[in-house]
């Protein structure tokens, strides 16, 4: 990651185009294939950057481990004979950032150990990046910001920890993101983003770690899950800031974005997106129930696979809708809330559900009711996820990017 992010400013210095790269959150099987797809069309770099809720010890909600899940990118990789860099990484790694750790109120201590661990089987399990984010802290009372000087202090012992224990088991060097989680506040103002980064330099250097650096900084640059306006100027400031220090930045939730071209304009280093495509798998299963159903109808189909009702009684049943709930919306009552909403919560939500067994039945029934017809429905899942990837892609300036490597 440190050497493409420096060969992409060589380049800009050489041809005046400035290039962001391109990260997937991978909430599902169908989106880590249709990533690896769109990076080898476009011949660019591609990047995972996976929550602890995706992937973890426990294995999350995509039933993968961190080695499980570097081995199901590399084996497809290898299946579909990509020569691109594939750049594997946590993303918003840090105490209460994993759903289970808030829900059951987790101390500090015990939250900051499972932390610690899951990074070292991020490490061990051949992760090139770690985004180090404590940035929330559930203990504090309601409305009360972490403070700065915290939120320092634990990314130098998440680091520290992480450090030693890749250089004592003889693992390939790390490269590490730091940085606000926009939902919770953090990084919001230039003093405390100058702050943090001073607080970092010096804590590094007291630790003996002043060849370790993050190469790249989150910034609050307008987009949040509920948001789709990227603001260049803020970061075209921050990106000012980061680079007096060697860092580029981040953007996350970069999800539906009206402005995407604005990212390499403004000088972002990369972008995170992901519930987007968890729609965009949703979309494609709806668009295959409605040829099932139509050669149901004609008795060229004997049993419908009902993916949509399932997908949707999945969801509500996982509770994990509530996680998005709005005001005025009741969280107790699932189907009072707004037909709009509802589809949004459901196209969503369906990214914590995709393992389900009865999903798994489903959609294996889907797939072979349509292929059966000779309709090659993972390929119309896949292309639908693709189409929305092509569009950063296009608007980064990625477009044979690995040639210039």
């Amino acid at each position: 990651m440190d050497y493409i992010l420096k060969r992409v400013d060589e380049l800009s210095e050489q041809d005046g185009i400035n290039r962001t790269i391109f990260a997937a959150c991978p909430n599902s099987i169908s989106v880590i294939k249709a990533a690896l797809r769109s990076a080898k069309r476009w011949n660019s770099p591609v990047k995972f950057a996976t929550t602890l809720n995706q992937v973890d010890i426990d294995r999350g909600y995509t039933n993968l481990n961190q080695k499980e899940f570097f081995n199901t990118i590399k084996l497809e990789a290898d299946r579909l004979n990509v020569e691109v860099p594939v750049i594997v990484a946590v993303d918003h790694g840090g105490p209460w950032l994993k759903d289970l750790h808030t829900i059951e109120k987790w101390s500090f201590e015990r939250s900051f150990e499972a932390v610690k661990k899951s990074f070292e089987a991020s490490v061990s399990g051949c992760y090139d990046l770690i985004h180090v984010d404590p940035t929330i802290d559930i203990t504090l009372p309601s409305g009360q910001l972490i403070a700065i000087e915290t939120v320092a202090a634990r990314t130098l012992d998440l680091i520290e920890h992480t450090e030693n224990f890749r250089r004592k088991g003889g693992f390939p060097r790390m490269a590490y993101e730091v940085g606000t989680e926009e939902v919770h506040g953090g990084l919001a103002d230039m003093s405390t983003f100058r702050k943090f980064l001073d607080l970092l330099q010096k804590g590094l250097s007291d630790r003996g770690l002043k060849d370790v650096w993050p190469c790249l900084v989150v910034g609050k640059v307008g987009t949040d899950l509920h948001t789709t306006t990227f603001d260049p100027n803020v970061a075209k400031e921050l990106t000012k800031v980061a680079r007096e220090y060697g860092s580029v930045i981040k953007g996350h939730y970069s999800d539906g974005v009206t402005n995407p071209e604005a990212y390499p304009l403004s000088g972002m280093g990369g972008a995170n997106v992901g519930p987007e495509f968890t729609i965009s798998e949703y979309d494609g299963l709806m668009e295959l129930e409605k040829l099932e159903i139509q050669y149901f109808n004609s008795g060229k189909i004997a049993r419908c696979s009902d993916i949509g009702v399932i997908l949707y009684q999945a969801v509500v049943h996982s509770g994990r809708w509530k996680k998005w709930i709005q005001s005025g919306e009741d969280a107790a009552n699932f189907e009072s809330i707004r037909s709009e909403r509802k589809e949004w919560l459901i196209s969503t939500g369906c990214r914590y559900i995709w393992q389900n067994a009865e999903v798994l039945a489903a959609r294996a029934q889907l797939y072979s009711n349509l292929e059966n017809r000779g309709i090659q429905a993972e390929g119309i899942v896949l292309s639908n996820i693709e189409c929305a990837m092509d569009k950063y892609f296009a608007a980064f300036n990625l477009k044979n990017l690995n040639d210039l490597l």
